[in-house]
């Protein structure tokens, strides 16, 4: 619980905190959402998993859910970041935590999928759903140059970039593995988490180089790489992988994020109208998507004698007779385009209510985007 509590709370405040506009106010604003989403997740996730006799039990494994849950809702606000303000935030998270875990509850309860680092209900389906939202609010005549400086990253923010990194390092395994109920599993989600991370960032070193005039690569992208290369072993981190697989599909989404940001970002801007100011799309959202592939792969090769005891751990149904490896990879590879039409169709409805006139303040652009700014009349006391 207290890895995940770190990440959620400080490494993704710390992932928007190296753009310049933002980075004094990032971990407060970060906090602020994250307050009110773990509390609703709560609530709503409580009916789904926690009820019984009329009441709502809390406990360590509710508050990990919950936190899960507010990492998807902090994904998807790094997409639309500069063009929502702290209401539309809010209701933003209010709208995507009650979707994101009606998600949840159907993949991993009715279902049956195996996701225990969520690659689909937390970094597929944050990232889509944020995409979505940023293209519904898209606006035609927004002047472009504003939208680059809030992309803008100076040096000095650098050091955010720094820390961040460092914490994804350290807690992030932590993350991966926090639902893996018996040590055995636990084991193997910490292991190939750290052998995907070690390939993704040596990638980045190989690759930024030859897509960007700087000779190093700068702390914002090998934080952008440890992301990547933790999420493609979301679902396929508690698998059998094996520590060679973990570093070829980590050193793959490593190349595949720097292209990403190189050559599909200005097509997503310029043709798909739709500003990622974070680079979602690249750190979740395809690694999300080939993490899903992956853990469907590594289903379907699933076998007593690969897994040993470990089968029923990860693979309850399979190990108890009820399914064939042949469906549960079937079912594992389904869950990807449900969770994609739910991101999708709850982005779209997210941001049609986000755009309405008596929401669609935004900050002073005189002023940094992460300020707040209330005018208060007081009339006779």
């Amino acid at each position: 619980f207290q890895g995940v509590h770190v990440q959620v709370l400080l490494s993704f405040g710390l992932l928007v905190a190296f753009l310049t506009r933002y980075g004094p106010g990032s971990a407060a604003i970060i906090i602020l959402i994250a307050a009110f989403a773990i509390q609703w997740a709560v609530l709503i996730q409580g009916f789904y998993y926690f009820f019984l006799n009329g009441k709502i039990y809390v406990g360590a494994q509710s508050l990990v859910s919950a936190d899960f849950c507010t990492a998807a809702v902090l994904i998807s606000i790094g997409a639309v970041l500069g063009r929502v303000n702290p209401v539309q935030m809010l209701l933003l998270a209010l709208l995507e935590v009650t979707l994101c875990s009606l998600n949840e509850y159907i993949l991993l309860s009715l279902m049956g999928v195996s996701d225990s680092g969520r690659s689909l209900t937390v970094h597929t389906f944050g990232a889509y759903f944020g995409l979505v939202v940023s293209r519904v609010l898209y606006q035609p005549h927004e002047d472009k140059r504003r939208r680059e400086e809030q992309q803008d990253t100076g040096q000095q923010r650098d050091v955010f970039a720094v820390v961040g990194t460092i914490y994804l390092w350290i807690f992030w395994p932590s993350f991966t593995s926090a639902t893996t109920a018996h040590d055995s599993a636990e084991n193997w989600a910490v292991l190939n988490t750290y052998f995907a991370l070690v390939g993704s960032a040596v990638a980045t070193f190989i690759l930024s180089p030859v897509l960007c005039e700087e000779s190093t690569p700068r702390m914002v992208q090998i934080q952008d790489a440890t992301l990547a290369g933790m999420a493609v072993m979301g679902m396929a981190g508690e698998m059998l992988v094996t520590p060679f697989g973990a570093l070829i599909a980590g050193f793959l989404v490593g190349l595949i994020s720097p292209l990403g940001f190189r050559f599909f970002t200005p097509v997503l801007h310029s043709r798909l109208k739709t500003q990622d100011t974070c680079g979602v799309h690249n750190i979740h959202g395809l690694p999300g998507i080939l993490g899903a592939l992956l853990g469907t792969l590594l289903t379907l090769l699933a076998t007593a004698d690969t897994h040993g005891d470990r089968l029923e751990l990860v693979f309850p149904l399979v190990a108890q007779g009820s399914r064939t490896v042949t469906d549960q990879a079937l079912i594992q590879l389904g869950a990807l385009p449900l969770t994609l039409l739910f991101a999708a169709l709850g982005g779209w409805v997210t941001g049609a209510i986000l755009k309405t006139k008596a929401l669609r303040c935004s900050p002073d652009p005189q002023y940094k985007e992460n300020a707040v700014f209330c005018e208060v009349k007081l009339g006779n006391c």
